[in-house]
Parts: C-alpha cells; sequence; structure tokens
C-alpha cells in the first residue's frame, strides 16, 4: 500500500497527539495565554507593541507556527528567522521569552505536553538568537550568548 505525504503527515500528527495529549485546542490556550503574559512583560511587551497593531492575525499564525512545530501538521508556511532578523533582541529577550513560555507551558498543559513544547521551544530560541548574532556579524562559539551593546553587537 502506497502512503502519500498527506495521510503520513496525518499518522505523525495523530501519533504525536496520542502521546503527548497535545491538541489544536491545546495550542491555542498556551498561545493565547502566553501572549497574554507577553503584552504585559515589560522586557518583551516593547518589541511587539512596536510591531503588531492587530493580534488577532499574528495569534492565528502563532497557533498555526505551534501545530506545526509541535504536531508536525504543515499547518505553518512562515518565514521565522526572516521575521525576527531585524528585531532589536538579544539573549536577554530570548531568556526572558523562553521563561514566559515554559510557566505557561506547565500552566496550560499536562507533563508530556508541557516538555515537548518547552524542548522545541529551546531548540527554536536557541536558533533564532543564532541567526540574529550572524545577521550582525558576531559568529558565536559553542556556549557564548548574543548580547547587544550601545553601539553595535557582540558577544
Amino acid at each position: 500500500m502506497i502512503v502519500t505525504g498527506a495521510e503520513r503527515r496525518e499518522q505523525i500528527t495523530a501519533e504525536i497527539s496520542e502521546r503527548t495529549g497535545i491538541t489544536e485546542a491545546m495550542i491555542e490556550r498556551l498561545v493565547h495565554a502566553f501572549y497574554d503574559k507577553v503584552r504585559a512583560d515589560a522586557v518583551l511587551a516593547p518589541v511587539f507593541d512596536a510591531r503588531i497593531a492587530d493580534w488577532e492575525p499574528h495569534l492565528a499564525q502563532m497557533c498555526a507556527f505551534w501545530s506545526s512545530v509541535a504536531l508536525m501538521s504543515g499547518r505553518y508556511h512562515g518565514t521565522p528567522m526572516v521575521k525576527h532578523m531585524p528585531l532589536p533582541v538579544d539573549a536577554a529577550h530570548f531568556d526572558r521569552w523562553l521563561d514566559l513560555f515554559e510557566a505557561t507551558a506547565r500552566e496550560i498543559c499536562p507533563p508530556a505536553a508541557a516538555a515537548h513544547f518547552v524542548e522545541r521551544a529551546r531548540r527554536i530560541a536557541a536558533s533564532l538568537e543564532l541567526g540574529i548574532a550572524n545577521g550582525q556579524g558576531v559568529l558565536l562559539g559553542v556556549g557564548e550568548r548574543f548580547r547587544r551593546i550601545e553601539t553595535g553587537a557582540s558577544r
């Protein structure tokens, strides 16, 4: 029997959902609760406020993103690195983002689901931080973090 790509994707999504308990409804609750915290956060809110006027499209896109990341659903078709490259962020922003995300995942999700989300969030944050550093001409070594300074970028 030949299995199509779409059928295989559905199987993978079902397997992940069965193993972790993650559903689209859980993703929506997580995304909305997380961004409620982001919008109230002294470190992250200014970054988002400067770029997002209408939150509903952003939240819908983030639900699609996390569906693709967590459930391999294929719903997201964007370019996260391109979107994040011009942002004035560094390690402190990614640390805060992870703190809020991990706390929210643990509040909203059962342990297996929270662990699944958090592991992926950590990879995403590390990848984005590395990409932003590279975009600023900073090549980070293993274990180094990207820190912006007033006059430019640094390690």
